[in-house]
């Protein structure tokens, strides 16, 4: 009878979930308008996190300098630190920007011109390599040719979605006016105030607990900090170096290539491969010594990259295993796409902090309990 029971239970608690699922994607349009203010709200608060953590090493810094008696505070350091950084994306749309410009609209214009060069060059590399005739099966030609038509095509079908969805794209440059504008000022109050946000959350949590509750969130922001912080100096150390190194190897828009080099580096393991693709395929163009070069390049800094500052700027803040890394990346990047890769690890090393910290109050509980059999 006892099974019977729990079955009827079930049966009857799996029945009303699925009814209300029913009934909630029927009157999906009662949602809507949440959902709307949070996907709008989605944008800017991620970004804003991203920067604070980022920025918030800066901050304390800043705030233990002492020049005298004189110390900065905490609005002070922040002005500081909004100073520097609206300088420096300055002084990057002054220089860098007009040949980041100039170095795209030279590659569009060419790129008919650095395909014919690659095909001669696979050529020229199939007549004088014996070793390589498995290589001499494949018709580069028509996948060329291919290439070429499927890019037109997608560029005529681009031109046409322009035509048709001009609402759609003035919605989106909306959205983007709307997250530039407001990014700045919600960064500012959370690198301001948001040393207040701990004491606000200690309040709802009952007193026996407080310690507990308030290490757990130290060590998450902690952790956050460091990786986020980390990441953006590896990204900008990779980026540079990788510029200049195929800049003295002689790669094709070593500018550019670099600094797609330093933005897929924020993927783990794979970043690096993915950020050396491009440069690969436009020194093909010129020959394959340059493509070795650039190999080379990408190996020399990936290897100072991962032993000297990985170590030191992130260390062991994450300390999650490469195979764990890879499936993360596999499943985040299938559920929720590229934001998913970018963001699967932070998540992944919160939720590993929060386990941890649940698993001590569980082991302190355990432990108070069997002391307090003993003693009666």
């Amino acid at each position: 009878m006892p099974n019977k029971k729990n079955l009827m239970f079930w049966s009857l608690e799996i029945l009303i979930v699925a009814t209300l699922i029913w009934v909630c994607m029927k009157i999906n349009f009662v949602f809507q308008p949440v959902a709307a203010f949070f996907s709008t709200l989605f944008i800017p608060v991620i970004i804003s996190e991203f920067l604070y953590y980022m920025l918030l090493p800066l901050v304390k810094l800043l705030m233990k300098v002492k020049i005298g008696k004189f110390k900065i505070n905490r609005t002070g350091a922040v002005a500081i630190v909004f100073i520097a950084v609206f300088a420096i994306i300055a002084m990057s749309i002054a220089f860098l920007l007009p040949k980041i410009i100039v170095q795209v609209e030279n590659l569009i214009t060419k790129s008919p011109t650095y395909v014919s060069q690659l095909e001669k060059n696979f050529q020229h590399f199939l007549k004088y390599d014996s070793r390589s005739s498995w290589l001499k099966d494949i018709d580069l030609q028509s996948y060329l040719n291919r290439f070429e038509g499927s890019g037109s095509e997608m560029i005529a079908k681009f031109m046409k979605s322009l035509t048709n969805s001009l609402g759609s794209i003035i919605s989106a440059i909306t959205n983007i006016t709307v997250t530039v504008l407001t990014v700045p000022f919600m960064l500012f109050y959370m690198l301001k105030d948001g040393y207040k946000l701990m004491p606000s959350i200690l309040k709802f949590v009952p007193r026996k607990r407080t310690a507990q509750v308030e290490a757990m969130l130290q060590d998450m922001s902690n952790t956050l900090s460091k990786y986020i912080s980390g990441q953006a100096i590896e990204c900008i150390f990779v980026g540079i170096c990788t510029a200049i190194g195929y800049g003295l190897a002689g790669v094709p828009y070593a500018l550019l290539t670099g600094i797609f080099a330093g933005a897929t580096n924020i993927i783990p393991y794979i970043g690096p491969y993915i950020g050396l693709v491009p440069a690969l395929i436009l020194s093909l163009t010129d020959s394959f010594n340059t493509a070795v070069m650039a190999i080379i390049v990408c190996i020399i800094v990936q290897q100072i990259d991962g032993n000297l500052i990985y170590p030191n700027v992130i260390g062991k803040s994450v300390d999650i295993h490469p195979l764990t890394i890879i499936l993360l990346l596999l499943v985040a990047g299938k559920i929720a796409g590229l934001l998913g890769i970018i963001l699967c690890i932070p998540f992944y090393a919160i939720i590993k902090v929060i386990i941890k910290h649940v698993r001590e109050v569980i082991i302190l509980e355990n432990e108070s309990s069997d002391e307090a059999k003993i003693e009666k």
